[in-house]
């Protein structure tokens, strides 16, 4: 499999992590959006929000504690999440992940 994501959480690629657990990595965007920007992934392969089954849906509600523990570490109460489904809608890497964005005033749409 040839996926940038699951590059970064084996180190392949280096990254500047913001957490990790057995099952999540979490890391800071290389094109940020806003003064604060990070992704949330699960570290086994699901391609998009549109694979999410009962088998594996757990791993959403894990990402949404560590937003929430990554945003009270880092003293965000306000906080923007995002995760686009295919390429038309925006998702550049086939891999699940949630942006979260801080520290500006966030329009609608984005931008």
């Amino acid at each position: 499999m040839d996926c940038l994501f699951c590059a970064i959480v084996a180190g392949e690629i280096p990254s500047k992590k913001v957490y990790e657990d057995e099952a999540l990595f979490a890391f800071y965007d290389i094109a940020p959006q806003a003064p604060v920007h990070f992704l949330v992934i699960p570290k086994k392969h699901i391609p998009s929000c549109g694979a999410i089954t009962p088998e594996n849906s757990a791993v959403v509600a894990r990402c949404f504690e560590a937003i929430t523990k990554i945003t009270k570490e880092l003293g965000i109460s306000e906080f923007r999440v995002v995760s686009n489904c295919g390429e038309t809608a925006g998702q550049t890497v086939p891999h699940l992940h949630f942006h979260v964005l801080a520290g500006r005033d966030m329009t609608w749409p984005p931008g």
